[in-house]
C-alpha cells in the first residue's frame, strides 16, 4: 500500500533558460577564435513556462511515520520469531506485542494520509504484482491478522483456567506460535516495499536510489527490532536482539553511505539540509547502538540506551531519506541535469 498523491512524470521535459535571463557573451567561429559574439541567457532552473516540472510529493509527516512504524512491525515480528524458536519468552512477548501496536499505527498513518478509510478497502477489490501499492495493501492484510493474533495469545495466562475461557487458554498459545511464524515471514516483504514504492516515483533522488532503499529500509527495520528487544529483555535473553543489531546496522549503513556517495548529483539532497542532518544523526546514533549492545551483554543500563539509540537511528533514517526525496522534487536541477546527462551520453553512444 502506498500513501495518497500522485508525483510527475519521470523525465520531463529540458528546461530552456528563462527570457529575461542576464545575457553571457559567446562567440561563433571555427575553432572557437574570432567571429561574430552572441548574446545567450545563463541557464536557471526554477520552472518549465512557469509551472514545476515536478509535483512535489504532497505527504506530510505521517508518511514519514508510517515507513517507521512499518519497519518497526517487521522487525519486532522478526525478533518474536527469534525469541520463539530459542525458548525467551521475554523476547517473543516484546516483539510481538510491539509489532502489533506498530502495525495499527502503521494503519492508522496511511489511512489518515489516504483521508477515507475506505480507499484502503477499494485497492483490495484487485491484485496488481506490478503495482507496488497494490501488493503493499495485499501484504499489510496478510500481516495484520498473523500479528494480531500472536500478541493475543500472549495473554492467554491471564484467562482463567477454568469455565467457558477454558478452551480458549489452551488454543491460544499454539496458535499464536503459528501466527507469530506466519508474520515474521511476511515481515521482510513488509520491511522494504515501502522502498520499493518510494523508487518507482519520479522523485530523481528515489527514483535513482532503486537498489539502495530497500536495503537501507530492511536494516532499519532490523535496527529497530533490535532495539525492542534491547529495551525490554533481560541481558540473559538479549543474544538474538544483539545479533540483529549487527546485520541491521551493516545493512543501514551500507545503503546510507552509498545513497549520499554513488547517485552523482542526486546524491547532494541527502547531504543538505534537514535529510542531511537527520542522515548524519542515524549514522551516529546506529554506531552508538551497536557498540553499545556488543559492550553491555552484562549491563542492563547500557542495553537500555543501546535500544534507545537504535530506535532513534531507525526514526532519523527513514525521516531523512523522506526529506532527501522531497526536496531533489522541489528543485528542478535534479530533474534537468541528469536528464541532459543522459541526452548527452545517448548522442555520444554512451547508453
Amino acid at each position: 500500500m502506498g500513501p495518497a498523491g500522485a508525483v510527475g512524470a519521470a523525465d520531463a521535459p529540458v528546461v530552456g533558460p528563462p527570457r529575461d535571463a542576464p545575457p553571457v557573451a559567446r562567440r561563433r567561429g571555427r575553432g572557437g577564435r574570432g567571429g561574430e559574439e552572441l548574446r545567450v541567457p545563463e541557464a536557471e532552473f526554477s520552472s518549465y513556462y512557469g509551472r514545476p516540472i515536478l509535483k512535489a510529493p504532497v505527504w506530510r509527516w505521517d508518511i514519514a511515520a508510517y515507513l517507521f512504524t512499518g519497519g518497526l512491525a517487521a522487525g519486532s515480528s522478526l525478533l518474536a520469531a527469534g525469541g520463539q524458536l530459542t525458548g525467551r519468552p521475554a523476547l517473543r512477548r516484546a516483539g510481538r506485542v510491539t509489532a502489533l501496536g506498530a502495525v495499527t499505527a502503521s494503519a492508522y498513518f496511511l489511512i489518515h494520509d489516504l483521508g477515507r478509510p475506505a480507499r484502503f478497502h477499494h485497492m483490495l477489490r484487485v491484485a496488481k504484482p506490478t503495482s507496488p501499492m497494490s501488493v503493499g495493501t495485499w501484504i499489510l492484510t496478510a500481516y495484520g491478522p498473523a500479528a494480531g493474533l500472536a500478541a493475543v495469545a500472549e495473554g492467554a495466562p491471564l484467562l482463567p483456567a477454568r469455565g467457558v475461557f477454558s478452551p480458549v487458554r489452551r488454543l491460544l498459545p499454539p496458535a499464536g506460535q503459528v501466527a507469530g511464524l506466519a508474520a515474521a515471514v511476511v515481515a521482510p516483504a513488509l520491511a522494504t516495499y515501502t522502498g520499493v514504492l518510494l523508487a518507482g516515483t519520479a522523485v530523481p533522488s528515489w527514483h535513482e536510489a532503486y537498489p539502495e532503499l530497500p536495503t537501507i529500509f530492511a536494516g532499519s527495520a532490523l535496527a529497530s527490532g533490535a532495539g525492542v528487544g534491547l529495551l525490554a529483555a533481560p541481558c540473559a535473553q538479549a543474544g538474538p536482539a544483539r545479533r540483529m543489531a549487527v546485520a541491521g546496522a551493516a545493512l543501514e549503513l551500507w545503503g546510507a553511505h552509498s545513497v549520499e556517495t554513488r547517485l552523482g548529483l542526486l546524491s547532494e539532497p541527502y547531504r543538505i539540509g534537514t535529510a542531511g542532518r537527520l542522515l548524519r544523526a542515524g549514522r551516529l546514533l546506529t554506531a552508538a547502538g551497536v557498540v553499545g549492545a556488543l559492550a553491555g551483554r552484562r549491563s542492563r543500563v547500557l542495553s537500555v540506551l543501546s535500544g534507545t539509540a537504535l530506535l532513534a537511528a531507525s526514526v532519523a533514517t527513514r525521516f531523512g531519506i523522506f526529506h532527501g526525496g522531497v526536496a531533489s522534487a522541489r528543485d528542478p536541477k535534479y530533474t534537468v541535469l541528469p536528464q541532459r546527462e543522459r541526452i548527452r551520453r545517448r548522442e555520444a553512444g554512451q547508453v
